[in-house]
């Protein structure tokens, strides 16, 4: 089958994350590819929709008001039915086990589960409902190899069933000194007295910018860099007062929610990831994509971007001590920030990019259709 495709991406939340991040890249490549691509989630929103809609994307809502919502699920069930579409690729546990009750109703259509973050601390039943889902699709796609390991030993599915496409992200096209000089006018960033360190990503448990916080501590004053922390989330107000007590009022800025991160890699010297667990992070891709030196916990899918010493640094989990070493590396020396970042941008243009991303998902796409399993 080689002509224009029907697609729907579905979704519970379109907040801003990783997962949905990576909608929004999969439906604009899908979309510029000539194929008829639709976006439905049932919840929450963010500003990432109306790069969807920019782009001629259709967004429907199907809203869920409860756990178990009939009135929901007849509606999901009309709108497949409905739709005519030729895959359907879902991107959230609870759109796949919604998707997969109404499959059997629904004619002529692919379905696609996906692995994207590793949900560790996630109960039994989580990962028997997940087992159930993938034994029930078409085709299972994983963002990195340690997803599809991981459903082997928690759910039971063969991990050589899986289809590992990684994350692809819009890399920066210009990363010279004079683009970098614009990025940090439009930031505010324009002082170079100090080093900018910046992290991107949810203000969460599993994100664990606290270690982050503990390890600048541990700095020495002349050193240490001024660190922006963009995103937002629950963790914030224990962050800030964190922050306070170790007196880095000065050091530590929280910038909330942005939509510009293109521009904050850009302005800044370094990034660090602190996370306690990761799929395949779109912060790293896109900080690779943007020549910045990387430390990042090694974690989940993180080894599968990062190579110790040659693209990044790497430290162990919930090890703060290691992570102001590594910070102490990076800081002192200006040629390994730049060997690492030129590194770094280098495999992420040879591995990571969007068109790659979209290209394999297609291949899937085309192979399900043919009737082919994996």
């Amino acid at each position: 089958m080689s002509g224009a495709l029907r697609i729907l991406v579905m979704t519970d939340e379109m907040e801003v994350g990783g997962s949905q991040r990576q909608i929004v890249h999969l439906l604009q490549g899908l979309k510029a590819r000539g194929h008829d691509v639709s976006l439905l989630y049932f919840r929450k929103h963010s500003f990432l929709l109306d790069a969807v809609r920019n782009a001629g994307i259709a967004v429907h809502q199907i809203e869920k008001h409860k756990p178990v919502d009939l009135r929901f699920v007849w509606q999901l069930w009309r709108f497949l039915q409905s739709g005519h579409f030729d895959v359907v690729h879902c991107f959230s546990i609870t759109a796949e086990l919604w998707t997969r009750l109404v499959k059997p109703l629904v004619r002529g259509t692919r379905f696609i589960s996906s692995v994207r973050g590793l949900g560790l601390d996630f109960p039994d039943w989580h990962w028997q409902a997940k087992g159930w889902v993938m034994r029930g699709s078409d085709a299972v796609i994983s963002n990195s190899r340690a997803g599809a390991d991981l459903m082997q030993e928690r759910c039971g599915f063969p991990a050589e069933r899986i289809d590992v496409v990684h994350n692809g992200a819009a890399l920066a096209e210009d990363v010279s000194s004079q683009q970098r000089a614009l990025a940090r006018g439009k930031v505010g960033w324009e002082s170079a007295d100090r080093l900018r360190l910046l992290f991107v990503g949810r203000l969460v448990y599993n994100k664990n910018v606290r270690m982050l916080l503990l390890a600048l501590a541990k700095l020495p004053d002349a050193v240490r860099p001024l660190t922006w922390i963009a995103g937002f989330g629950p963790d914030r107000g224990d962050l800030l007062i964190l922050r306070e007590r170790l007196e880095l009022s000065d050091d530590v800025r929280f910038l909330d929610e942005r939509d510009d991160t293109a521009d904050l890699m850009l302005a800044a010297d370094l990034l660090v990831l602190p996370s306690r667990e990761e799929g395949l992070s779109n912060v790293l891709i896109e900080a690779m994509g943007s020549g910045l030196p990387i430390i990042a916990t090694a974690v989940g899918g993180t080894p599968e971007l990062l190579r110790e010493g040659e693209n990044g640094l790497l430290v162990p989990n919930e090890d703060d001590a290691a992570l102001t070493s590594a910070l102490r590396r990076l800081l002192d020396d200006p040629s390994l920030r730049e060997r690492l970042g030129r590194t770094a941008r280098e495999d992420a243009l040879a591995r990571f990019s969007q068109d790659a991303m979209v290209d394999h998902t297609l291949v899937i796409y085309r192979r399900c259709l043919q009737g082919g399993k994996r």
